[in-house]
């Protein structure tokens, strides 16, 4: 049975409505690193628009993180787009391939919202396995999926990739946005560059994947921009169980 987190037990994992401004954007705005050369002042209030203090509150959101996923030794994370409904292949393949995953032991972590998020957060709840969602702090509301029994909040995008690649011993990518494409060539980024070790990435839907494909092989590889071996770093599949088995026994063999 489905594991589902009461809302009115967990009030925290829902983000207000309305944000003005997020923590990122005013991490990153350069209009707001003029603080750093106004006089000091003694008030809490314009302490709390300095980098200084977002340093710490940075630190904190890593702090509460590793402590939240201290325990978790092995998990694969599972990405995909916040728009894809419920009854879209992909959804089902997500929920699929997740089921698969957990019920093999490994943790499923997602982004902890709706789309394909929900679909690899209820696939690992519905076979008892640890489903964990990494929120984060939008200019308007996401709500963690119902499926997640281990949640965490983020106001910082780099806070959260961080603990992806961190606690991940494996990708999944199914057809996204911009977040979805982030996170895939951020990853190849760390193992071309060798800053991580080289755990397997799926990429679900051939016939999504196949342009930027195509593209990388022309421009990237013929180019002379990446080597040969740099397009075996991942593998496409379309068939969520293949996906599964390929997956586990590269987890099985790292």
């Amino acid at each position: 049975m489905s594991k589902k987190i009461d809302s009115l037990q967990n009030p925290t994992l829902y983000r207000k409505k309305s944000i003005c401004n997020t923590d990122d954007e005013l991490l990153l705005s350069p209009k707001q690193n003029s603080s750093i050369i106004q006089p000091k002042s003694s008030s809490l209030a314009d302490f709390t628009r300095t980098d200084s203090w977002r340093i710490q509150r940075i630190t904190s959101e890593y702090v509460q993180a590793f402590d939240a996923m201290s325990e978790i030794a092995n998990a694969v994370c599972v990405f995909g787009s916040a728009r894809t409904v419920e009854d879209d292949s992909d959804y089902l393949k997500a929920q699929s391939i997740s089921r698969m995953l957990a019920d093999a032991g490994y943790a499923v972590i997602s982004g902890g919202g709706p789309g394909i998020m929900e679909a690899a957060n209820k696939g690992a709840s519905e076979v008892g396995g640890v489903s964990i969602g990494c929120n984060i702090e939008l200019p308007y509301e996401q709500r963690i999926n119902p499926y997640v029994n281990l949640p965490i909040n983020f106001r910082y995008f780099f806070c959260r990739k961080t603990t992806f690649v961190k606690y991940a011993q494996g990708f999944v990518l199914f057809p996204g946005g911009y977040g979805t494409l982030d996170e895939l060539f951020e990853s190849l980024t760390l193992i071309q560059t060798k800053k991580i070790k080289n755990f397997p990435i799926v990429l679900m839907n051939s016939e999504y994947w196949s342009g930027l494909i195509e593209w990388m092989k022309i421009n990237l590889l013929e180019g002379g921009r990446i080597d040969s071996k740099d397009l075996d770093l991942f593998k496409v599949f379309d068939c969520p169980v293949e996906a599964g088995e390929y997956m586990l026994a590269k987890l099985k063999n790292q």
